[in-house]
């Protein structure tokens, strides 16, 4: 497998040291701002119901960088790139890695964060050329301590997951000490269950779904999930409390369900 890289350093604003115990964190495929089957743009409800979560990290997927036609064919879609839309005035830095380029734009993954970005780094991880996949890392500063942060969304199938899994833990070995504060979360793709022995043996990571609930989350299809596709893995943390949004105005957004969890 072919992989590249591209860095890109993040303006922050300094923020005043605080004393810091719990995280909220979010991981959500948006979908692009579409709702299921492409039907409507929900991008304001659905940055509304992020606001509700009030994360302190969010680890998004399949986020709009740019495209050329949506805002002339959609009313009121916004102008810029989504991630920027949704960290609009509330969370103060953000990164964004992209992923699928064609003819009328881009998309990617993005991390948006309450706390300072100090670095970022995204990855090709692609499996194949049918299916544009990143691993998009942020290391970053809360109350002086830093986190490293990877939102990752992996391919459909088999063979291709099982390298992206690799090159995962690969990456993680090479670049992050391994007694830091480490959070992977995204969309694996992974609904029968195999990534999770690999990343607790080989990185010492968890589910946080599994240590709370016993199993990982369901999240997929978002208006009545049965398959278990998305996940956040944590090292260094103590799991609070997790949580899957679904029902009410979450069914009508993305197809996939939002995870948050509560850590310490």
């Amino acid at each position: 497998m072919n992989t590249k890289a591209n860095c890109s350093e993040v303006a922050h604003r300094v923020l005043p040291r605080v004393e810091w115990h719990m995280l909220k964190i979010v991981t959500y495929n948006i979908h692009k701002g579409f709702s299921h089957f492409n039907r409507r743009v929900v991008l304001h409800e659905l940055r509304d119901r992020l606001r509700e979560l009030d994360a302190d990290i969010l680890f998004l997927q399949e986020v709009q960088g740019a495209h050329s036609s949506h805002s002339g064919n959609f009313q009121d879609y916004p102008e810029g790139a989504q991630h920027d839309f949704i960290a609009e005035a509330l969370w103060s830095h953000s990164a964004y890695g992209k992923n699928s380029v064609y003819e009328a734009g881009h998309h990617g993954n993005a991390i948006i964060s309450r706390f300072p970005i100090l670095r970022s780094l995204n990855t090709d991880v692609s499996a194949h050329r049918f299916e544009s996949r990143g691993l998009l890392h942020c290391e970053i500063d809360i109350a002086g301590k830093q986190v490293h942060c990877l939102c990752a969304h992996f391919g459909l199938f088999a063979k291709g997951k099982r390298a992206q899994t690799a090159t995962l833990i690969d990456y993680v070995r090479k670049h992050i000490p391994p007694d830091a504060p480490l959070i992977v979360a995204g969309d694996f793709n992974d609904w029968r269950n195999k990534m999770s022995r690999e990343m607790e043996d080989k990185l010492s990571m968890q589910d946080v779904f599994h240590v709370y609930t016993g199993r990982p989350a369901r999240s997929y299809p978002a208006s009545l999930p049965l398959l278990r596709l998305d996940r956040i893995y944590v090292r260094g943390f103590a799991v609070l409390h997790c949580d899957v949004h679904i029902g009410g105005a979450w069914k009508r957004l993305s197809d996939h369900a939002a995870l948050s969890a509560q850590l310490e």
